[in-house]
């Protein structure tokens, strides 16, 4: 976008964007060179994790140090520090972007000796090691604001600070609602600080909605660049920083579709002083007025039904244009059919794979697959179809569970052999769902979502319950009925490890169920395939 006016573009630190963590760094999907980035600095390598804050760093192992006991912090204050002077001759975009504050709190020890020996440092929401992190973190946005003012292009440079969500210590955010993965206002409303001298007044405060999908529309429109129709989500708020006009828009989005501690997937709308959130998984909905009501504690659903009504139908328009959710699991949805069993007759047609020792019967009677044992048996059915598209949606009819024993488990999903599948499981005992990634015989977990807040509140014991697995590209999706009608659950992206969207991988994967058990008999009813285009042969 800025380079046809002649600026360079830099990104130093955090991505956080890409696919993969194998492999070259600019062919990775998502990468920062694909955005168009000329220059990329101690962006990660590996997956951050809890975070890393001293050298050497695992996510960068191929990073050397420019200093001894180097700080992450100092050191892409140091690269900034560099980049600005390469390139203070001419137009150039930086995006500074910190692993700090990541999870694990790490910070220099003077730092931390300081904050430690204030008083009351030991009582919440007082914390020591962030205090210092933060601090570090103050220290780097002043020497960037003192290397703008050296130079000489202060007075040519807006310069923004922000954060990209409230943090996870929900004490801190008081009197705001909620924290980090959380769509109240204690996880999205954060500060935007602007410094522009000559431009900005110094010390002025505007209470105007914005949000970060505004800032590359801004940068554009301030290089001179036409802003056309419905080129961005964002809007240029060139207007408010320059004190010359207003911003004027309709409605402010908000969609996270994970689980993060005790959160569950929920999207937000705000217009206006009102805002409703929504949970994806059964539509529930709750409405605040944000100018009486900053803290979200009174839910106004119900003696504002037109507003709520209104803006419910806003967010519905939303979701289905960013589309981040495949659809349900619906024939209207997938109409082509790939697979049919509902095992009335023999298994000739599936292949069972015993995932380590194998024990127990298998029997198919009275138009059901039946597995008894009474040791622990992990057995996985794989189909003769392959999934022809990407786009694919399997349902696995439930029958009858042990009711016994502790494994009594149903999975559906994908399978290539005993040691690579991907499986969506239901485990009866525990009515806890969750998904199993085994990639050249090894159980791949890395990154996966804390589903423990769905336990005991999915049960497929009932005579119309069904388990769904749904393929959209290389995520997958799990959807399940419990009689009334689909809810979704979770959804896992596993293009890191295996890329279902590459045809020539998708080819060697069938479609599949499995059972586990270790005493008593586990009954399945059927699974179906459908695809959601006609197949058209490569």
């Amino acid at each position: 976008m800025l380079g046809p006016y002649g600026y360079t573009t830099g990104l130093i630190g955090k991505w956080h964007l890409t696919e993969r963590y194998s492999g070259d760094y600019r062919s990775r999907p998502g990468n920062p060179y694909a955005h168009g980035f000329d220059e990329v600095i101690a962006s990660e390598q590996k997956y951050i994790g809890d975070g890393d804050y001293f050298h050497p760093y695992f996510f960068m192992p191929d990073l050397p140090a420019r200093e001894p006991d180097e700080y992450l912090t100092d050191r892409l204050a140091q690269e900034t520090v560099d980049f600005i002077g390469r390139h203070r001759d001419e137009p150039f975009f930086l995006h500074v972007s910190n692993y700090a504050v990541h999870t694990r709190l790490d910070a220099k020890p003077d730092l931390v000796a300081k904050y430690a020996a204030k008083p009351g440092a030991g009582d919440s929401p007082n914390r020591p090691v962030l205090a210092a992190m933060l601090e570090s973190v103050d220290d780097q946005v002043g020497r960037i604001a003192a290397t703008l003012v050296e130079l000489g292009i202060a007075r040519d440079t807006l310069l923004l600070v922000t954060s990209d969500n409230g943090g996870p210590y929900r004490d801190a955010n008081r009197p705001l609602r909620g924290g980090k993965g959380e769509l109240y206002e204690g996880g999205i409303r954060v500060p935007l600080i602007a410094s522009w001298p000559g431009t900005i007044r110094p010390g002025r405060r505007d209470a105007t909605p914005t949000s970060t999908i505004d800032i590359l529309p801004t940068a554009l429109d301030l290089a001179g660049g036409r802003l056309r129709g419905n080129d961005f989500d964002g809007v240029s708020i060139a207007p408010i920083l320059t004190g010359r006009g207003r911003v004027h828009r309709d409605s402010l989005f908000w969609v996270y579709p994970h689980f993060i501690g005790s959160t569950h997937p929920h999207a937000a709308v705000r217009r206006g002083r009102y805002k409703l959130v929504q949970y994806l998984r059964d539509g529930r909905t709750e409405l605040y007025d944000l100018a009486r009501d900053p803290g979200e504690t009174t839910d106004i659903s119900a003696e504002e039904v037109v507003t709520e009504r209104i803006l419910r139908a806003h967010l519905r328009a939303h979701l289905a244009d960013v589309d981040v959710l495949p659809p349900p699991p619906s024939r209207a949805a997938y109409p082509h059919r790939e697979l049919e069993e509902t095992f009335d007759g023999d298994l000739s047609r599936w292949e069972t794979l015993p995932v380590g020792a194998a024990f127990g019967e298998v029997a198919v009677r009275d138009g059901q697959l039946a597995v008894t044992a009474a040791r622990m048996t992990h057995l996985v059915f794989r189909s003769d179809v392959a999934p022809s598209s990407d786009e694919v949606a399997v349902v696995l009819d439930t029958g009858t569970f042990a009711e016994s024993g502790s494994q009594d488990t149903v999975f559906v999903g994908l399978a290539k052999d005993a040691g690579n599948y991907l499986l969506f499981r239901y485990h009866n005992g525990l009515h806890r769902v969750g998904w199993d990634l085994r990639i050249d015989g090894a159980l791949i977990t890395a990154g996966g979502e804390p589903l423990g807040n769905l336990d005991g509140s999915v049960d497929l014991t009932g005579p119309a319950a069904r388990y769904a697995f749904v393929l959209r590209g290389t995520s997958a999706t799990a959807y399940a009925d419990q009689g009334s009608g689909w809810e979704f659950l979770y959804s896992v992206d596993v293009g890191g490890a295996v890329d279902l969207a590459d045809p020539a991988v998708r080819a060697s994967y069938r479609y599949a169920a499995s059972v586990r058990l270790d005493d008593g008999t586990i009954t399945l009813d059927g699974i179906t395939a459908h695809r959601a285009r006609p197949f058209r042969p490569h």
